[in-house]
């Protein structure tokens, strides 16, 4: 009896896993995740002011980047938190950027960092440990190159990857700078290129080049160390770092807290490369909308000349941006030398500060020479 041939079924070829995209995970991602201005002034209007010791150098009264504590004649605390969902799919990457921007706040108060605790939730349930891992990684790496540790933290499964630090830091007393004090006559001075936003809206498409991604991640991972000497140097009036609420909004703090109005020139502005193409193609965060939304009403923007790409690219969140100062017109060259000095290479004078009520205003949209070509730009 012939024995009946038994088929053989062909094992199925394994299937490889598309990689976690950490950006798919969140709703929003870096700075473009904070609340609107408009939404939180009015939110910290109805807060109790609460506890307000003579020791207590900065608080809430002008939305500053940190807040500043004396304990002797001789030193101060800087306190400072940040944190959000991811702006990159590569967990070390987001580690790198949400440390970064974390340890902003204390260089643009005119602090050095002591140390941080780290801020932590992650879905655990979804992100295999070792990307969870390698997201603290970045962040220690960037702790690392500020010469302190992370010394702590806290923890929780969340719904979203979220990551970020608690900055403590030191400053002078006499060496704290912030948002107010701006001087008619100021030059301001802007350290870092603008659009992020539009990059990582880009990012999210998948329309963002390989090379404009490493761009991104070398300018949000540069630290704001310049900072720290500035609070040395008696010309410069008013420092903060422009992030979520874009260029237009965090300038407009120093305007209100210093009583004054700024006039920017936009053709002295610092661009990413092709980040105004990336606007025309509809790469464009929500947090732009909401910022303009927020302050919109406190800036002279001539709809004749400057586009919806233009407001876009001014309120467009930064990210772990740069430095934004306004000093003394005799400071300007050492203000540019030290950012040179430190690997900032796009420092440049962007407006001066002039008499007049709290808002921005701009000279015309680009021109062949900026208005500040008399100074020198690296």
């Amino acid at each position: 009896m012939r024995k009946k041939k038994t088929d053989v079924v062909a094992a199925p070829e394994p299937v490889a896993e598309a990689p976690i995209r950490l950006t798919q995970l969140a709703h929003g991602g870096g700075c473009g995740c904070k609340i609107a201005p408009g939404v939180l002034e009015q939110i910290l209007s109805r807060s109790a002011p609460g506890l307000l010791p003579p020791q207590l150098l900065v608080g809430l009264e002008t939305s500053d980047d940190a807040a500043v504590y004396q304990i002797n004649d001789e030193q101060a605390i800087v306190a400072t938190t940040d944190f959000f969902m991811p702006i990159v799919d590569d967990p070390y990457d987001f580690g790198r950027i949400a440390a970064t921007n974390a340890l902003s706040d204390i260089y643009a108060m005119g602090g050095t960092p002591l140390f941080a605790l780290a801020i932590v939730g992650m879905p655990v349930s979804t992100l295999p440990l070792d990307i969870i891992r390698r997201i603290l990684e970045g962040g220690e790496s960037v702790c690392a190159r500020a010469h302190i540790p992370i010394a702590g933290g806290h923890s929780i499964d969340s719904l979203e990857p979220i990551y970020g630090l608690v900055a403590i830091g030191l400053v002078h007393p006499g060496n704290v700078r912030r948002n107010t004090g701006a001087q008619v006559g100021d030059r301001l001075i802007l350290s870092k290129r603008l659009g992020v936003g539009l990059y990582s809206a880009a990012f999210k498409k998948g329309l963002l080049a390989a090379h404009d991604y490493a761009t991104m991640i070398a300018s949000t991972t540069q630290l704001n160390t310049p900072g720290a000497t500035f609070g040395c140097l008696a010309g410069v009036h008013a420092m903060t770092d422009v992030t979520g609420f874009g260029l237009l909004g965090h300038l407009l703090e120093i305007c209100k807290g210093s009583g004054v109005t700024a006039v920017l020139d936009f053709a002295s502005l610092p661009v990413l490369p092709n980040a105004l193409d990336y606007a025309e193609r509809a790469c464009v965060t929500g947090a732009s909308t909401r910022n303009w939304a927020g302050y919109g009403s406190s800036v002279e923007l001539d709809p004749k000349r400057f586009g919806d790409n233009e407001r876009a690219l001014l309120t467009d969140p930064q990210t772990s941006g740069g430095l934004l100062i306004a000093c003394a017109p005799e400071v300007v060259t050492e203000v540019l030398s030290v950012f040179l000095q430190q690997g900032f290479d796009h420092a440049t004078v962007i407006g001066e500060i002039v008499e007049g009520k709290a808002q921005v205003k701009f000279t015309s949209p680009p021109r062949k020479k900026s208005k500040f070509a008399q100074y020198w730009n690296p």
